[in-house]
């Protein structure tokens, strides 16, 4: 048998887990995951009324955690956040720091990679139904963390902060769930062929 079918057929495996393991490895794979969500970051469009553009950015936090695992998915948010916090213009549209109204949605990040991460190693990731709760999953529990955000930096009523940081993006996150239901459970046919 050899090692990716191994990998593959073991229970807990995430997908990163098909490559050799080592130190070096889980460092490269977070600091890649980290680097993936600023260059998706980058890909951004504003909305009409919103503080909050369109962006890259959640569907690869999400694809962070699902392929990585909890541990280096968050790992991996958590960098991109630091990192954004302390000066590197990889947030959304360029930007860096903490002060932003859609910060939230960054700290939903970590926590929603943690917990797709988790779901993953349970096997969420290898079929398209339960892939596509997982994403839903991940989505809402950034935007449970970042439209309150949004609704207290901004000083807006809840109200406005959904109708403004929830209701515009639901179309595009369903696109992105699906794209995700599509991805990942292809990618573990394709390893386990091997």
């Amino acid at each position: 048998m050899s090692t990716a079918t191994a990998a593959a057929a073991r229970p807990g495996a995430v997908l990163a887990d098909l490559l050799p393991a080592s130190r070096v490895r889980d460092v490269a794979l977070v600091v890649g995951g980290a680097a993936l969500t600023g260059l998706a970051a980058q890909i951004s469009v504003p909305v009409p009324g919103s503080p909050v553009p369109v962006t890259g950015q959640t569907f690869a936090a999400l694809l962070v955690g699902t392929s990585l695992g909890a541990g280096r998915g968050f790992l991996s948010l958590a960098l991109y956040a630091l990192a954004g916090v302390v000066g590197v213009p990889w947030f959304a549209s360029g930007t860096s720091g903490a002060g932003a109204v859609s910060f939230g949605y960054i700290l939903g990040m970590i926590l929603a990679s943690t917990v797709v991460g988790a779901l993953a190693r349970r096997g969420a990731d290898r079929s398209v139904l339960r892939m596509a709760g997982t994403m839903l999953l991940g989505e809402a529990i950034i935007y449970a963390v970042g439209v309150p955000y949004l609704a207290y930096a901004a000083d807006l009523p809840a109200s406005t902060a959904i109708a403004n940081g929830l209701t515009p993006f639901l179309i595009g996150d369903a696109l992105k769930a699906a794209l995700a239901m599509g991805l990942l459970p292809t990618a573990w046919k394709f390893a386990d062929k091997r």
